[in-house]
């Protein structure tokens, strides 16, 4: 089994020394979604929501948290972000907004938790923005695609 690197020896959390650990150029790309009534999604594609702008906001909210995600998760380094998108499609297949955040960097360490964090914010700002016309949204399938670089190469989920 992998060691956890988040542990020491005796099992307290320790944040990871990654100061000798080469360079490298990394990237990760996460998805999710939210899944809203029909009449939710066509107010956002009308952009009739009261709070203005939703995909707009929901935007620009995961890439300020990709931007903070060492704030918000124990034990992330601060890292230098060299590039964060974050893409909000609408879908009438779920129906609701299908979310994908890809972040990079040239650094120690990954990417992997900012590209979640990315997701996971800009899909609860969508719930936030228009939660007063639909409580029933559910936010789903937020998950790691891919990510490259470092010690273990490339991953790309199936």
């Amino acid at each position: 089994m992998t060691r956890l690197t988040h542990l020491d020896a005796s099992g307290a959390a320790n944040m990871v020394d990654v100061s000798e650990k080469e360079v490298t150029s990394r990237a990760a790309i996460a998805e999710g979604e939210i899944v809203m009534q029909p009449g939710t999604l066509a107010l956002i594609r009308q952009g009739d929501a009261k709070k203005g702008d939703v995909l707009g906001t929901a935007r620009l909210a995961g890439i300020m948290a990709a931007k903070r995600t060492h704030e918000l998760i124990p034990l992330c380094h601060p890292l230098a972000i060299s590039k964060v998108a974050v893409d909000c499609t609408l879908d009438d297949n779920l129906p609701g907004v299908r979310v994908t955040a890809e972040v990079k960097v040239s650094g120690q360490t990954g990417v992997e938790m900012e590209a979640l964090t990315a997701v996971s914010v800009a899909c609860l700002t969508v719930y936030d923005m228009v939660k007063a016309a639909d409580r029933t949204m559910r936010i789903d399938n937020v998950r790691l695609r891919m990510k490259s670089g470092g010690r273990s190469g490339t991953f790309e989920a199936p």
